[in-house]
């Protein structure tokens, strides 16, 4: 019998962490792209009959429906570009909170009205 006690397998390197930037950062753009569609409806009319895509809901269905497109494709585009990769998360989680709270400021009514 054999009492010698078994190592655990070395590990064979960090996985990347690319992919999980990429969602964050995506997320990030997605919601501040809310933000700016949001007010490009309320003050350009042109923009605002554009972003209407169902009519109950008005031009929110088109800027939803948009900014849900961007987030798509950047996640798209940055997951295709770090997906073998480790990229630093501390400043990817930096903009993405700052573009989140720059999103929330945008739709605030007092803010919104200012542009």
């Amino acid at each position: 019998m054999n009492t010698q006690e078994k190592s655990p397998p070395a590990a064979s390197g960090d996985q990347p962490n690319g992919s999980g930037a990429a969602a964050i950062l995506s997320a990030g753009v997605g919601t501040f792209m809310v933000g700016v569609l949001a007010i490009a409806a309320d003050k350009f009319h042109s923009i605002q009959s554009l972003f209407i895509f169902y009519k109950p809901t008005g031009p929110l269905s088109g800027v939803t429906t948009i900014a849900i497109l961007f987030w798509l494709l950047t996640w798209a585009v940055l997951e295709a570009r770090w997906r073998k990769r480790n990229v630093a998360l501390t400043p990817i989680c930096f903009i993405a909170f700052v573009l989140l709270g720059m999103s929330l400021l945008l739709t605030f009514p007092p803010i919104a009205d200012l542009f």
